[in-house]
C-alpha cells in the first residue's frame, strides 16, 4: 500500500505520463498509426482516471492543502490553480465524449470534439503538474 503522503507525488507522475501520452497519441495520428494513436489515448485516458481515484483519496483523508507563497507568485499560483480547476471539470464529459465517438467508430464527430479536448487535456494535465510544484515543490 502507498502511504498517503506519497499520493501527491504519484498524482504528478500520473499527470505528467497523461500529458506525454497524448502528445504522442497526437503525433501518432497525424503520421496515420491509429494503432498506436489508440493505444496512447486510452492509456493517457487510464493514467487520468487513476490520478483522480488518487486525488479525491488524498483530499478525502487530507483537506486542501494552503498555498505557502506570498506576493506575486501567490497570483500566479491562483491563476494557474483557478483555471486548472474550472477545466478540470469541463475536460471530464469532453474525454468521454471524445472517447465514446472513438470508440463507436463515429470518426468524423471524434474528430470534430478531439480538436477541442486535445488541448484542454493536455493544459489540465501540465498545469496539474505546475499545480504539484508549486504547492509541494519537486
Amino acid at each position: 500500500m502507498i502511504p498517503l503522503s506519497y499520493l501527491p507525488s504519484v498524482n504528478a507522475a500520473l499527470n505528467s505520463a497523461s500529458a506525454l501520452l497524448l502528445v504522442a497519441g497526437y503525433l501518432f495520428i497525424r503520421s496515420g498509426r491509429v494503432a498506436a494513436h489508440r493505444l496512447c489515448m486510452l492509456s493517457a485516458f487510464a493514467a487520468s482516471t487513476l490520478f483522480l481515484i488518487s486525488y479525491l483519496t488524498y483530499h478525502y483523508q487530507v483537506g486542501s492543502v494552503p498555498f505557502g507563497g506570498h506576493g506575486w507568485v501567490r497570483t500566479v499560483y491562483f491563476t494557474i490553480l483557478i483555471s486548472h480547476t474550472s477545466l478540470a471539470v469541463v475536460i471530464v464529459p469532453l474525454v468521454l465524449i471524445t472517447l465514446y465517438r472513438a470508440l463507436k467508430s463515429d470518426f468524423d464527430r471524434h474528430k470534430r470534439i478531439a480538436r477541442w479536448t486535445l488541448p484542454l487535456w493536455l493544459y489540465v494535465s501540465v498545469t496539474g503538474v505546475i499545480v504539484y510544484a508549486m504547492l509541494y515543490g519537486f
